[in-house]
């Protein structure tokens, strides 16, 4: 008799095979989740930054609009054309990001003159915060903002250009400069930065201030320098899709909306029973395979306990 034809207890060398308790044998099928889980193909941290929707530092993650507006290195860094600026902070719940630009002066350093500008969608979906203040220093006197333009510069919290000139070091030789007079300054909002360089606004330096409505009767030497900039999250459904497990994201080719569930797998809904984009297992397909699971080890087990 050939081996492939004797029974299993011939085979194992024992006349009363007994397989242990029939629970065990289900336990793989148990056990199975109901849904596979993949790794993300979108990075969800850079440093110590969390990367959210609908942001994005892998192309086809988070919002299309957000597309190449940040680099992650050793740090987070928000793209613009005059730049690159290091992130600092992003308040999902608030809506809100604070980045820090090395090349701005600011009351303890004096930088060489350079604009802050931004892409014409950047300034729509992510502009600096309306409780950002730009400080445009040693001002010219025939500058449009002291002159036609006046209007655009507003009092910041009670502050003036002579304790600013006379606190910070930097700008201190602002005033020496002049002897008597300190030279003009301007608070003011991206509005104006964005429509006039800072050659036309005939300013050398600026300097960006955060919170500024927390600032009255707080000295130059402790205001927080930096910009905050606001943003918004259009619903689109992107919590049905985080909570099945997915990362919200977006075709590179047309930018419609995928839930991306794996490298191989994308959604535009879900990852449990959103249509599928491209190939993939679904719930559907985890399901049948905990059904065979179960019918081959409910089988396999009267097999041996009939032998």
């Amino acid at each position: 008799m050939s081996m492939a034809s004797q029974p299993l207890s011939a085979i194992s060398g024992h006349r009363n095979l007994k397989f242990p308790c029939p629970l065990l044998l289900l336990l793989p099928a148990l056990f199975l989740p109901n849904s596979l889980t993949f790794a993300s193909p979108c990075r969800t941290s850079c440093g110590n930054i969390p990367i959210k929707y609908p942001f994005g530092i892998d192309d086809g993650c988070g919002a299309p609009q957000f597309r190449r507006m940040f680099n992650c290195s050793t740090d987070l860094f928000f793209l613009t054309p005059s730049g690159s600026y290091k992130v600092q902070s992003i308040d999902y719940d608030k809506q809100s990001m604070v980045i820090y630009d090395p090349a701005m002066s600011t009351c303890s350093i004096l930088q060489p003159h350079h604009d802050f500008t931004m892409t014409d969608i950047q300034s729509i979906i992510i502009p600096p915060s309306p409780d950002t203040v730009f400080a445009l220093l040693n001002c010219s006197i025939d500058s449009p903002i002291l002159n036609h333009y006046k209007y655009l510069c507003f009092n910041f919290s009670g502050h003036s250009c002579d304790e600013l000139y006379g606190a910070c070091n930097a700008f201190r030789v602002f005033h020496l400069l002049t002897n008597s007079t300190s030279p003009p300054c301007c608070f003011t909002g991206y509005d104006t930065v964005k429509l006039m360089s800072m050659n036309i606004l005939d300013c050398s330096h600026y300097t960006t201030v955060l919170n500024s409505e927390n600032l009255k009767g707080v000295g130059a030497l402790d205001w927080e320098y930096g910009m905050k900039l606001s943003f918004s999250v259009a619903d689109l459904g992107c919590d049905r899709c985080e909570k099945s497990g997915g990362s919200c994201g977006f075709d590179t080719e047309t930018e419609g909306l995928l839930c991306l569930c794996s490298i191989s797998s994308n959604h535009t809904r879900d990852c449990v029973g959103g249509n599928i984009s491209s190939g993939g297992p679904n719930q559907a397909s985890v399901v049948f395979i905990r059904e065979f699971i179960f019918l081959f080890l409910s089988i396999l087990h009267l097999t041996l306990t009939h032998y």
